[in-house]
Order: structure tokens, then C-alpha cells, then sequence
């Protein structure tokens, strides 16, 4: 498949989400994938946002009926993760709530549901919706892991944006958007995201009062440089690396980048949805009680058991692997 004369952004979606995109078929995520995810590392980290919605439940911010809805589920092991300790802790709370996945194509809805047969039998009922535009509540918590850096961007270096003509990148195009918001960020070269306005201001009509929290790698001010990297059977291969192989890469890895959250931020804030914090995964996992979790399983289960456990859980906030890297973002939006 040859990819002439397009924007960048253009070309990533088509790496990512076209017809033989990476994401438009199952992945395998984790040792035998091209990459490591805190949903493929431990359970603990669908246990600690489990623990966080039972407290939503508890302050009266989430009805016992709202929604909890997972954005860009891929194999669905995550929100099934959180109900699994939902279960666990507040078990009459799967009786009250609606589960729901927003996942564009049809062949991962259909392993998704495959799964939570599987985990679930009939106790569990899983709705699905193409986009975000398509559910209407009055009441929800969403979730989403890495789902920021999926988004496609453009890639912009000293006033000028890019394009693609057969794999080669060329910075020879004006874009006045891009440039407006490359000086806003403070950017004389790297990544702009595209979508971020449009998938809050969809978010900020689906549901009246909603929390939504996000997980992703980057920073809250934009890097100074380019970030935009390929995933490749947990290699990492800088995209301008002179050696790489776009045309054998393309549609075959995952291509990602980091975060400017400041960049989420003004588009959540522009919709007329709050921004309450940004952390650390490590400090957001122990604030929500994953410690709490630990020490309830120490209880109940043998000591092996409870030691490969912890070791799986500790990658989630180790500083060296995920703890640090990782931030937590979160916003809310209060009914009228």
C-alpha cells in the first residue's frame, strides 16, 4: 500500500485505524505483543479504579445506576477488571450499574463480548456504541487507558507541518492551526494532536454530570522535541531513525507519542468540563487504595499467591516502569 502526498495525520490514521490498520483487528497486548499496557500488568490496576467507583457511589457524585463506561477497550480485560472487583467489594452495585464499551470496530466488539461471556455467563450485561455521539445518560464515570496518545497528530517543525509521499516525511506545508497551536504550547518542533476538542466536546454532551479519568504517558508542557515513535515487538524505534522501514512497519506496530496534557486540558476546558488534577499513576493508584487491595488479598490467599501478585503490581507503580512515566488526569462536569 503506497500512502502519497498526504497530510501526516492523514497517514497515521490509515496506520492505525484504515481498513488494515493495527487497531482495526485483535491485538495481543503484553509479553507476546508489541508492547506493555498497566491493564496487561496486573488486575490491580481495574481493582484500584473499582475502589474509586464504589467511593463515587459512596460521596452520591455516581448514581448506583449510572453508567461506567470504558473508552477504546481493545480486548476488554479492563473493565472487566473493574467489575470483577466491583464483585468483590460491592457486589450489589452489578445489579445498579451499566457497563459499557465505546469501540469503533466491530471485529474487537465482538472479542470484547466474547470475553465477558466467558468471564461473566449472563451475570454481566455489556453494551456497546461506536463513538462517544451515540450514548446519552445522565450519569457516568469514564475511563480510558492510553488513549490520548492513539489520537492521530501532525507533525510540525519550525513553522512548517508535514506531509507524506511514499513513507517519506516533508516539511513543506502551512497549516495555520497547527501553528497557532504550536506557538501556544510553545512548540518549534514535535507532535500536534488533532481530535482532543471534538472527543470532549462529545463527551460533554453524552452524559449531564459525569467524572472522566485517563491514563497516558507525557507531560503537563509540551516536550521540545519530537516523541513520535513505532512499538515493535517491545522495541522501540524513534520514527526518524535513519534505519527504520515505514513502508514494512506501516499498519504491522503500534505508532504512538507522548501526551501535552496541557493540550487535554484547554480542550476539556474549552467544553465546559472542569479539570481537577493531574498525577503520577504511582500517587493516583495509592490514592484510590491499590495498598488497600493488596493487604485484602494478603488475607485471603496463600503467601505465593499474594507474592506474585505484588510483584505484578509493583511494575504499576514502580518509578523505573510504569509509576512515574504515566499520569493520571482527571476532570469533572457537574448537572445544571
Amino acid at each position: 500500500m503506497q500512502n502519497l502526498d498526504k497530510p501526516f495525520s492523514g497517514y497515521m490514521t490509515e496506520w492505525l485505524y484504515g481498513e488494515d490498520g493495527y487497531y482495526a483487528t485483535y491485538k495481543n497486548i503484553g509479553k507476546s505483543g508489541d508492547f506493555y499496557t498497566a491493564v496487561s500488568t496486573s488486575k490491580f490496576f481495574g481493582g484500584s479504579i473499582a475502589k474509586h467507583i464504589i467511593s463515587l457511589v459512596d460521596e452520591g457524585f455516581l448514581a448506583q445506576d449510572g453508567v461506567v463506561c470504558e473508552i477504546g477497550a481493545h480486548h476488554g480485560y479492563f473493565l472487566a477488571d473493574v467489575i470483577e472487583f466491583i464483585y468483590t467489594l460491592r457486589p450489589e452495585l452489578l445489579n445498579t450499574l451499566t457497563f459499557v464499551i465505546i469501540e469503533k470496530f466491530d471485529d474487537l466488539q465482538a472479542h470484547q463480548r466474547k470475553y465477558f461471556e466467558e468471564s461473566f455467563g449472563n451475570a454481566v450485561s455489556l453494551t456497546h456504541y461506536k463513538s462517544l455521539s451515540e450514548l446519552e445518560c445522565e450519569n457516568a464515570f469514564f475511563i480510558a487507558n492510553e488513549i490520548f496518545d492513539a489520537f492521530p497528530c501532525e507533525l510540525y517543525f519550525k513553522g512548517h507541518t508535514a506531509r507524506v509521499e511514499g513513507h517519506e516525511v516533508h516539511f513543506d506545508v502551512d497549516n495555520d492551526w497547527v501553528k497557532f497551536k504550536a506557538d501556544k504550547y510553545f512548540k518549534d518542533r514535535g507532535e500536534i494532536a488533532l481530535g482532543y476538542e471534538e472527543f470532549a466536546s462529545e463527551m460533554a454532551q453524552s452524559a449531564k454530570k459525569f467524572e472522566f479519568m485517563s491514563f497516558d504517558y507525557g507531560e503537563m508542557q509540551a516536550r521540545p522535541d519530537f516523541s513520535i515513535r513505532v512499538y515493535a515487538k517491545h522495541e522501540v524505534i524513534p520514527f526518524f531513525d535513519d534505519k527504520i522501514k515505514r513502508n514494512e512497519l506501516f499498519a504491522k506496530s503500534d505508532i504512538t507519542y507522548d501526551v501535552t496534557f496541557e493540550h487535554v486540558k484547554d480542550a476539556y476546558e474549552d467544553a465546559g468540563i472542569k479539570f481537577v488534577e493531574l498525577k503520577t499513576q504511582m500517587v493516583a493508584l495509592i490514592d484510590m487504595g491499590m495498598l488497600d487491595l493488596l493487604e485484602m488479598l494478603k488475607e485471603n490467599v496463600e503467601e505465593k499467591v499474594y507474592k506474585q501478585e505484588l510483584e505484578k503490581a509493583k511494575m504499576l507503580i514502580m518509578p523505573n516502569f510504569l509509576g512515574e512515566r504515566f499520569k493520571m488526569i482527571k476532570f469533572r462536569k457537574e448537572s445544571k
